[in-house]
């Protein structure tokens, strides 16, 4: 009688944990609530040279600006519909848009697109 049950035991042990649920950590989606989420090809600290040329060419006046300037931007607008690619950074910038060329107040954003 005895080593009927442990039978028993042992044989719906088992079963019971491959039933059991495993729950899933499915990483948060990157969000971009305070401005647009962007494709640029190079991001720059706004005291760089370069982006302060580039800036003056453009009649732009970064000065009190600090943080980061995406250069040559397009916009994203939905992740993984009509063929939506990134494959420079992806930044979120809340700032200005120049035509694309300069945007300014941007923070990397890591998806893979």
């Amino acid at each position: 009688m005895f080593s009927r049950v442990i039978f028993c035991t042992f044989l719906i042990l088992p079963l019971l944990a491959a039933a059991t649920a495993i729950p899933r950590t499915n990483p948060p989606a990157p969000t971009c609530t305070t401005g647009s989420l962007q494709c640029c090809n190079s991001v720059q600290a706004a005291s760089n040279p370069v982006v302060g040329l580039l800036a003056g060419l453009l009649g732009i006046v970064l000065g009190p600006i600090t943080g980061q300037v995406g250069l040559t931007c397009s916009p994203i607008t939905v992740i993984g519909v009509g063929g939506t690619s990134c494959s420079a950074q992806t930044v979120c910038c809340n700032g200005n848009s120049f035509n694309g060329l300069i945007v300014v107040g941007c923070s990397p954003v890591n998806i893979s697109l």
